[in-house]
């Protein structure tokens, strides 16, 4: 390129503005802009390829190789130089592009007379939309200012197509936001629900990418950021000696807002040509960029608040706030990259479905969905940036699959889905006050599990028989501070209100793993899932332990109570918890405060070692609750957050079967209450099996119980016993495939 490559850059963008002006149609005004690049960065060749699907690219517009070759030559990502900067998002500059590595001879495009070629993405907010090339038959290397310079033109080009610039004939042209899409996630929560888009971050839309005076947008930068230094610096006065990790991230955001790079970046930017807003958004493109191959969670945490801080400077410069204006569907599904649990409390019932492109099947926003039974997918990648307020979507929560702007065909099809499961509902409202007394005469107790007081209205309508599982951590998890002890027993006493004297079984503070209080220092552990979680952390920490325990002795005010403790490993752990409860009944006595008529205190099995604690311990312990999720991940070293291993092991294993099946044995010999609670206990086909080997009691989310007690009612557990044995005895890995053909059989 000339020297004084910021003067021809500006220029090259004015060129391009008013291009951008002309009344053409989008492959025409394409045409015209890679004419003007070449011709401005003095190559005889400038090509811009767009994504025709999500792997493929295709060749839209070239000045300087062959005209026939456009909406014909495509190439997969990956493939050759065109696939490999797409593919990585990074820049190739090459001098003598064909000894490259992954160079791709394309015969039909005449471009095997160019040596050089310099190669940048066209991105935005880290979604990838296509590739920019210059090449010239001089074997040379692009200088640092030529190859910044195509960044800035990309960044322009990525704009332009955001906002429909360049619509024509053929997918790769075709308009954006109008396509249907379809997404494959992962399931967070079961369910399925149609509705219209609602983003919990509504999108900026930056309509001036070029700048007419870069004087004025450097000044509206810099007044931007003083806005926005300001706002952190108040934030942090108000967290000032409240959450250490609110303030910690507080702390980030100041160092980022301050950080001289970051202002220098965006300030070249703006010198280049590109408007303040433009610049914000460029450097954040980069950082989602970096996040995408970032491994490590600390500068993944880092680059997360980098993009927040973003999107914070960029809705002061276009005064686009949160609150835009739009009305919320009727329906809404709620999109966001991720939520936490008290923001997602305050959206309540009001949603028909949530679709997060990050979380866990064990985040908190997973298990609030779970509490008010929304189904939920989780890490359904480039919806936010996809996805419109206001788009008609549909969510399968049971496959981890979203159709944004479904066809007419998908819609039909998931119409007749919804309306299946609706009647099935009515059909298992039927049997609703029946029990799940199977075709042998074996009575099998279902129950339900909660977290919020929103749940035990489905305590009446589910036919639950009471509360397998009250989760308390949710109390913790949604407040910025500890609750106080008063507020914890009104809050049990409500829920102890209204199960209407059917049991409910309290878990106390499960936290720590995949749920750490927003108010307590986290802990760096490489495994927090094998490490300080549940009752571990009740043990070291007795005082919040004693005051939960207080809580619900005060909120039973002399009924039956019935506690559980979580993450139990041995039985050393169970009897110290054990005396932290004999601790608080005693202090409650000696301040006149009534007793439970009745208390039983029980264990969570979650991990193996406990199916071989002593007798003793069978023998003490008032009721043993199988915690399956988490059970089945420890006993096949297969961590459930683990997509690529915690489907591979399947719950009617075998060598899972046998264990649980040893465990009732030893539950049987000691006369010790046992249940299963887990997502397994609410799937028919793994109920039943579990209550085959012996599970006398199931507890699930409520929408459940209606299958499941279905299922248990017409079938033989006996038979069904001697098929799984039988499974067992032919060396089957899983009892599945034989299972299944039974249960047709019986049908």
């Amino acid at each position: 390129m000339m020297d004084g490559t910021e003067t021809e850059s500006r220029k090259l963008l004015r060129r391009l503005r008013d291009a951008m002006a002309e009344d053409r149609a989008g492959q025409a005004r394409l045409d015209n802009i890679t004419h003007l690049i070449a011709d401005s960065m003095g190559t005889e060749v400038c090509s811009v390829y767009l994504f025709r699907d999500s792997e493929t690219l295709e060749l839209c517009a070239t000045e300087g190789l062959k005209p026939e070759a456009v909406h014909e030559t495509r190439m997969k990502m990956g493939e050759g130089l065109v696939g490999r900067v797409a593919k990585t998002g990074s820049v190739v500059n090459a001098a003598d592009a064909p000894s490259a590595k992954g160079f791709r001879y394309m015969p039909e495009t005449g471009e095997e007379i160019y040596s050089s070629f310099l190669g940048v993405p066209i991105q935005r907010l880290g979604e990838k939309l296509g590739v920019l090339v210059v090449q010239s038959k001089q074997a040379r290397e692009f200088s640092a200012d030529e190859v910044y310079a195509l960044e800035v033109v990309a960044m322009v080009l990525a704009e332009m197509t955001e906002l429909g610039a360049f619509v024509g004939e053929g997918a790769a042209l075709s308009a954006r936001h109008q396509q249907a899409v379809l997404i494959r996630g992962t399931t967070g929560q079961e369910g399925a629900a149609e509705g219209h888009v609602w983003l919990h971050e509504p999108r900026v839309v930056v309509t001036n990418p070029i700048a007419e005076d870069p004087h004025k947008e450097l000044t509206r930068l810099h007044e931007a950021v003083d806005t926005l230094r300001i706002s952190v610096d108040q934030m942090l006065a108000g967290a000032s000696g409240g959450d250490a990790e609110q303030t910690q991230v507080l702390e980030a955001y100041r160092m980022f807002a301050n950080s001289k790079g970051w202002m220098r970046r965006m300030e070249e930017d703006i010198s280049r040509g590109l408007s303040a807003e433009a610049a914000v958004e460029k450097e954040q493109s980069a950082a989602r960029s970096r996040l995408s191959q970032v491994t490590d969670a600390y500068l993944r945490d880092r680059l997360h608040d980098l993009d927040d801080l973003s999107n914070r400077l960029l809705r002061i410069l276009t005064g686009q706030g949160r609150d835009t204006g739009a009305e919320m569907p009727s329906d809404p599904i709620l999109i966001a990259r991720n939520i936490g649990p008290a923001e997602l409390l305050d959206y309540g019932r009001s949603l028909k479905g949530i679709v997060l492109e990050e979380g866990s099947v064990g985040s908190h926003a997973a298990i609030v969905a779970r509490a008010l039974a929304i189904p939920l997918v989780i890490h359904a990648g480039g919806l936010v940036t996809e996805a419109l307020n206001g788009d008609h979507i549909m969510v399968d929560g049971d496959q981890g699959i979203v159709h944004l702007r479904p066809d007419d065909t998908v819609v039909a099809a998931f119409r007749d889905k919804i309306a299946m499961q609706a009647k099935a509902q009515e059909r298992y409202a039927s049997i609703r006050d029946k029990p799940a007394t199977t075709k042998c005469g074996k009575t099998i107790s279902l129950h339900m599990n909660a977290g919020l007081m929103a749940d035990l209205p489905s305590l009446e309508g589910s036919g639950a028989e009471g509360v397998g599982l009250f989760r308390t951590e949710l109390q913790f998890l949604v407040r910025n501070q500890m609750p106080k002890r008063s507020e914890l027993s009104a809050l049990y006493a409500k829920v102890l209100d209204a199960a209407g004297g059917k049991r409910v079984v309290f878990r106390t503070l499960d936290i720590g793993s995949d749920k750490v209080l927003p108010y307590m220092k986290p802990n760096d552990e490489p495994n927090p899932a094998l490490g300080w979680r549940a009752i571990r952390v009740g043990l070291d920490k007795p005082g919040v332990m004693r005051m939960q325990l207080q809580a619900l002795l005060r909120a039973a005010n002399g009924r039956p109570l019935t506690i559980m403790f979580p993450f139990v490993a041995q039985y050393e752990e169970y009897t110290a918890a054990k005396a932290e409860m004999q601790k608080a009944i005693e202090r409650e006595r000696i301040l006149g405060h009534p007793l439970p008529e009745k208390l039983e205190i029980g264990a969570m099995l979650e991990t193996p070692s406990l199916a071989f604690a002593p007798d003793k311990f069978y023998e003490e312990v008032d009721f043993l609750s199988i915690g399956g999720n988490d059970l089945k991940q420890f006993f096949f070293a297969a961590d459930r957050e683990n997509e690529r291993v915690r489907r591979r092991y399947d719950t009617l294993n075998v060598s899972f079967l046998t264990f649980l099946g040893n465990i009732v044995k030893r539950c049987d010999a000691s006369g010790t209450a046992l249940s299963f609670c887990g997502e397994d206990a609410g799937r028919p086909v793994e109920a039943v099996c579990l209550a085959a080997m012996g599970m006398r009691t199931l507890s699930m989310r409520p929408a459940s119980i209606g299958p499941v007690k279905n299922i248990l009612r017409s079938i033989d557990l006996d038979g069904l016993r001697r098929v799984i044995e039988d499974a067992g005895l032919r060396g089957d890995q899983s009892v599945r495939p034989a299972v299944l053909d039974y249960l047709r059989k019986q049908s």
